[in-house]
């Protein structure tokens, strides 16, 4: 079946996405993942504005790599959501991470050095998101009704409040900084966004949208 083009995806990342297998998920996962489905699907129910702020520690991979998949998947499903992110402290978009998903078929424009905001295009038909390593709060940010998606065990633990959330979501991920520096760097970063990506496809594979 041929997607109407508004909500066409790039072809590189098309392609990636077609060779996702949920089967993957093990049924531990899903329980993880359902309260995650669950609100995405009360906010379409309702016709109300879908605002998700991942979040961990540093805002640098865990966390950036949900917000872009989340997107990307929520346009390849044809839902409309807002796709944010954000941390305890600031630091910088890892050049790992985004190497893991200009390798899934992005497109990725840097623009500055310290912590370089990145201009990432998923889509012909939409306008990039725009990403960087800020806090949770930042001004960029939703300060209401929106869903805090913890994706980290320390952003959990320092976080014990997130000021205007109406639904705080654990769907925590291993850090693949672990791996920086080793030979199995690039490998881990890819084996985490694919891992992300698959568990994306599947949340808004779920979300009934009549």
């Amino acid at each position: 079946m041929t997607k109407n083009p508004i909500t066409q995806l790039l072809p590189n990342i098309e392609e990636f996405v077609s060779s996702i297998s949920v089967e993957s998920i093990s049924k531990e996962r899903k329980t993880v993942l359902q309260p995650l489905i669950d609100y995405i699907q009360s906010k379409q129910d309702q016709k109300e504005d879908i605002k998700l702020n991942f979040i961990c520690t540093h805002n640098s991979r865990r966390s950036q790599l949900t917000q872009a998949w989340a997107k990307a998947m929520s346009i390849h499903f044809g839902i409309d959501i807002h796709s944010f992110s954000g941390g305890v402290e600031v630091t910088a978009f890892n050049q790992s991470a985004i190497n893991a998903l200009i390798n899934n078929g992005f497109k990725a424009e840097l623009e500055g050095e310290t912590n370089p905001k990145v201009s990432l295009t998923f889509s012909e038909n939409h306008a990039p998101l725009v990403m960087f390593s800020k806090r949770f709060d930042d001004a960029i940010n939703p300060t209401e009704d929106f869903a805090a998606i913890m994706t980290c065990s320390d952003a959990d633990a320092n976080c014990p409040f997130i000021a205007g959330a109406e639904r705080r979501i654990p769907v925590k991920y291993d850090d693949p900084k672990l791996f920086d520096g080793t030979p199995e760097e690039a490998a881990k970063y890819a084996e985490r966004s694919l891992q992300i990506a698959t568990e994306m496809f599947y949340v808004f594979s779920q979300i009934n949208k009549s």
